[in-house]
């Protein structure tokens, strides 16, 4: 039986649940998860189905047959079929840690996706890339070859089919333009719970005031640097013994898992842009044990 997520967005009224859950079962579908979310303020309604289709119909059927129902609520919805995977770009700079966290998840099968390729500012990672049999584009950017660096990036997106970028400690900033042509499609980890120490040394910059709490934020990227609407947050305590070292250590740790949850709830479609803001459904049954693995 083929497993489908269909994900929903409207403005909230009565009987979209009724309707959505009619229709999989007129079609002989079996919903197995289901979470919905109302949003008062914003008057806004979300919801993902995971469901099994137990009399064969497919997903042209299923997306041609819900287009009415779509239509007389003002949806934007899309089917996925769960099998498969999408394709992710990666980009990197100097700091490793979080390709290195993503790459190994990836291998052992916690991190369902099609790496197309690392695209990288530098050499430093070009072995460990083609270790794992995945294409490796080494992009210069300086101040004067900036907009050629960003075409010729554009380019990969378009002919690898790039769904969805991820900037995993990628030290330069996208253009608006980029920024708006993948919205909702770009993630960034930023290496603050929140935003308080910008520019060089954020963690030198942490030590220095004493701050018992450090921590890690993966966002959406918007053309506001490091503004865009928060996927995923975790934090780890300091103590006064801890020194600026042990600060980027356990930030290192944290930015990575920070970054692999945000990335293991946009593939699984349990996201939704909502404002500034985000949804995040919890994972759904299957989904959770291989994203415990880290």
């Amino acid at each position: 039986m083929k497993s489908y997520v269909l994900t929903v967005s409207c403005k909230t009224t009565r009987g979209i649940v009724a309707a959505i859950s009619g229709f999989l079962a007129e079609k002989g579908c079996n919903i197995i998860d289901s979470s919905q979310f109302d949003d008062l303020d914003t008057g806004r309604f979300f919801m993902r189905v995971s469901f099994l289709s137990e009399e064969g119909a497919e997903r042209p059927a299923l997306t041609e047959g819900f287009k009415p129902i779509a239509d007389r609520f003002g949806m934007e919805w899309e089917i996925f079929d769960t099998d498969e995977r999408m394709k992710v770009l990666l980009m990197v700079s100097r700091f490793g840690h979080c390709l290195n966290d993503l790459l190994y998840r990836w291998k052992i099968g916690a991190l369902p996706i099609h790496i197309v390729g690392v695209v990288s500012n530098h050499f430093d990672y070009q072995k460990l890339v083609v270790n794992n049999d995945i294409p490796f584009h080494h992009i210069k950017v300086t101040k004067e070859n900036k907009p050629q660096a960003e075409a010729q990036l554009l380019d990969l997106v378009e002919q690898s089919g790039t769904e969805l970028i991820v900037l995993a400690r990628y030290m330069q900033v996208l253009s608006d333009n980029l920024c708006k042509k993948m919205s909702g499609r770009i993630i960034n980890i930023h290496h603050s719970f929140l935003p308080s120490f910008k520019g060089a040394n954020p963690y030198k910059q942490a030590y220095t005031r004493g701050v018992k709490l450090i921590g890690a934020t993966a966002h959406y990227v918007t053309a506001d640097l490091d503004e865009g609407p928060i996927l995923e947050q975790d934090t780890v305590r300091i103590t006064h013994a801890q020194s600026a070292d042990d600060y980027v250590s356990l930030g290192r740790d944290v930015e990575s898992q920070v970054l692999a949850r945000a990335i293991h709830a946009h593939i699984h479609h349990r996201t939704f842009i909502n404002g500034n803001r985000t949804v995040v459904f919890p994972p759904s049954p299957g989904s959770y044990a291989s994203e415990r693995m880290g």
